[in-house]
């Protein structure tokens, strides 16, 4: 198993967080996807926001987070916005 602080965007308080949310590993971020660890996130840490998504996606994606493309970037404000309501 990979650890998750060996992703691109993933420190150790991202990688303390998401270990809180049963998110244990590279793979386990990977397998999960970036939105529906985000989902697992904001419910125990409400101040999540949408650069944390981005930085999710980012690992995931294995690029800098500000290197997402605009499109996905627009998508996952566009989720990030239905969760506020």
């Amino acid at each position: 198993m990979q650890e998750l602080t060996s992703m691109m965007n993933i420190g150790r308080e991202m990688d303390r967080k998401l270990r809180s949310v049963g998110i244990d590993s590279a793979e386990k971020l990977t397998e999960t996807g970036a939105k529906q660890a985000f989902l697992k996130l904001k419910e125990k840490y409400p101040g999540m926001c949408l650069v944390h998504l981005y930085t999710l996606e980012g690992a995931v994606q294995n690029t800098e987070f500000n290197s997402l493309s605009e499109e996905k970037k627009k998508e996952l404000k566009e989720f990030s916005d239905f969760l506020k309501g």
